[in-house]
Formats: C-alpha cells, sequence, structure tokens
C-alpha cells in the first residue's frame, strides 16, 4: 500500500516539474462545416426529458469528440452517431420546455434518459 503511494506520488511531482499543459487538438475543419450544416435543421435534443429537470438537458463534451455510442436492448441495436451540435446560449425568450416524454420505468435505450451530448464552444 505504502509502495503505491509511494509511485503515486512520483508520478505527480513528475507532472509538476515538467510543466506541460493538455489541450485538445485543432478540430477537423471540414467535420464542422457538415456538423453546423446537419444541425441548423435538428433539435439538439430528443423526445425526452430528464427527471431532475424537467426537459432535455445537454452533457458538454469536449469539442473534438465527433461520435457518441448509444445502447439499447435488443441485438444489434447498439449504433454510434455522429455529435453535430456545439453548444451556444438559447436565443431570448425560448421556451427551454416542450411536449417530451419521461423516462419509463425500464428503459430500452440511452435516448430514454433525456441526457444529450453537445460539443463544448472552446
Amino acid at each position: 500500500m505504502v509502495k503505491n503511494a509511494l509511485i503515486l506520488t512520483a508520478f505527480c511531482l513528475a507532472g509538476l516539474v515538467t510543466g506541460q499543459v493538455a489541450q485538445a487538438q485543432i478540430p477537423n475543419a471540414v467535420g464542422d462545416y457538415w456538423a453546423l450544416n446537419y444541425s441548423m435543421g435538428r433539435p439538439w435534443h430528443g423526445q425526452y426529458y430528464y427527471l431532475q429537470y424537467g426537459q432535455p438537458t445537454a452533457l458538454v463534451v469536449p469539442p473534438n469528440s465527433t461520435m457518441q455510442q448509444n445502447y439499447s436492448w435488443g441485438v444489434s441495436q447498439n449504433t454510434m452517431t455522429p455529435i453535430y451540435h456545439q453548444f451556444g446560449r438559447p436565443a431570448p425568450m425560448t421556451p427551454p420546455w416542450g411536449v417530451f416524454y419521461g423516462t419509463p420505468r425500464w428503459p430500452s435505450h440511452t435516448d430514454q434518459f433525456g441526457v444529450y451530448p453537445v460539443r463544448a464552444p472552446w
């Protein structure tokens, strides 16, 4: 146990000494262009709301994230779909609510939880 703590401390100190900064990669310009075009005609959320907030909730992911994995109950219903939307502030006087479904008692897909990924703005 003490050996593991010493090794972890050594790695932390080595990280502090080197002084390197982690930075996101430059996003693909073509991918951003496609994402902008697709997102203009589609909402950033699905038809379900997050139970704790009563409306769809954005899960902000890094700006270089391009794909998401969706899991579903059943054979070969797991899909990998692109993340098109970029996070931004809503237009003034637009209501955040709508006609959405709540999470079913036994959800069969990850979209039914009401949390949807949106790429960060930076």
